[in-house]
């Protein structure tokens, strides 16, 4: 009865953070496509798939990540909360963003979209994968494929986002310097906000409770050093490709492996996001 209150406060948080940040990680997709300087490379195939359908942009959004989805069953991936919620939400922000915001009118306004649409993505990502309720679509994919081929999360990485680029820019979509300077800098970016959003562990909480505050500032240390450590690896693929578990993830990717994205967390043995006990999934 009495760790009702703490508990209700630990989940809260989580769950606020996470929708928090899939709903800015729209808003910041749609700021790029107002931009007009260029997209991510997964949001490039999205805006190719939508100049060949009738779907609106986060619509084709929601079909990719369900679409991706379906390849983690081969893989023995794991979905969690946020991996769902990854595929509705954001599809739904974007749309929604879409609505009301200005096409940018003029070089200057262009730049300020797209600057701030990087920004904003990397502060989007660092809330949502710091609440630690599951893996993007396509990271996980990645991080599957990573575990069932043994290769390096850069090798595996690239070829994901080279080969929806290369489709997308075929079918119509956006490349320029806005893809550039997303690739260059959400990495970065990343690391510096996903330490400040992540959510510790439980037993970090617990270990405040009991009063053990050298042991909760030390296993708070290990799990932001393991985030950053993840956070670090690079651009991210577009549509929020991964929240997957921070303090596991350096351990199961390969030492060399550096092309992760925003939403590129590795996930554990049996692909399942490490949850802290009684976790929804």
């Amino acid at each position: 009865m009495g760790r009702t209150g703490p508990v209700d406060w630990y989940w809260t948080r989580r769950l606020v953070q996470l929708y928090a940040g899939l709903a800015l990680y729209g808003f910041s997709m749609a700021l790029m496509l107002r931009a007009g300087l260029g997209l991510d490379p997964w949001d490039v195939f999205h805006q190719g798939l939508q100049e060949r359908t009738p779907l609106s942009f986060g619509m084709v959004t929601a079909v990719v990540g369900a679409a991706v989805l379906l390849l983690w069953w081969p893989l023995r991936q794991m979905p969690g909360l946020g991996t769902v919620s990854n595929v509705v939400v954001i599809g739904v922000a974007v749309d929604a963003s879409l609505r009301v915001l200005p096409e940018a009118e003029g070089l200057a306004w262009q730049v300020v979209f797209m600057l701030a649409s990087v920004v904003l993505n990397a502060v989007a990502g660092g809330a949502y994968i710091g609440a630690r309720l599951g893996p993007g679509p396509r990271d996980g994919l990645m991080t599957g494929l990573v575990r069932r081929t043994g290769r390096s999360v850069r090798l595996v990485r690239t070829g994901i986002e080279v080969a929806v680029l290369a489709v997308g820019f075929a079918l119509g979509g956006s490349v320029g310097i806005g893809t550039v300077v997303y690739a260059l800098g959400i990495g970065p970016l990343v690391q510096v906000f996903l330490p400040l959003f992540t959510v510790p562990e439980r037993a970090a909480k617990a270990a405040v409770a009991g009063g053990d505050e050298a042991g909760t500032r030390a296993a708070g240390v290990g799990t932001t050093a393991g985030v950053a450590d993840v956070g670090a690896a690079g651009g991210a693929g577009g549509a929020g490709g991964a929240t997957a578990a921070p303090t596991d993830a350096s351990a199961n990717a390969p030492a060399d492996g550096a092309g992760g994205t925003a939403d590129g967390l590795g996930a554990p043995s049996r692909s399942k996001s490490p949850e802290p006990e009684g976790a929804a999934a």
